[in-house]
Formats: C-alpha cells, sequence, structure tokens
C-alpha cells in the first residue's frame, strides 16, 4: 500500500511533463508543416544525378571495363 504514495506523485509528474511538452511543441510550431519531411526523402536523388552526368564518358566506359575483366 505505501508504493502507491510513491507511484501517484510519480504519474502526476509524468503528465504533467507530458502535457508541457506538448503545448511546447504546438507553440513552437512543430506540426505545422508535417508533409515536408515526407517528402524531402523523394526528391534527394538530384544531387546524384547531377554527379553522375557530370562524370565523363571515358571514365564511365573504364568501370564497365574494369567490372568485365573481373
Amino acid at each position: 500500500m505505501s508504493i502507491i504514495y510513491i507511484l501517484i506523485p510519480i504519474a502526476i509528474l509524468l503528465t504533467a511533463l507530458g502535457i508541457y511538452l506538448f503545448f511546447w511543441a504546438v507553440k513552437t510550431e512543430q506540426f505545422e508543416d508535417l508533409e515536408k519531411q515526407g517528402m524531402s526523402i523523394l526528391f534527394d536523388d538530384e544531387q546524384q544525378n547531377e554527379v553522375t552526368e557530370e562524370k565523363p564518358k571515358k571514365e564511365i566506359e573504364d568501370t564497365k571495363q574494369s567490372s568485365d575483366n573481373q
């Protein structure tokens, strides 16, 4: 029975902390743009395409030949 005197204040503190963090997140606009992060992973390939286009064709052919020799 004495454990309940410890658990109830801990539960109240955790609940208050959760409520505080929720209001902090709303106040600092953490929930404003939920789609941005999900969409950002779809468009990371643009940088990789630019790098491969800059690579000379001879270097690409050399790479293919070396892999064929193995």
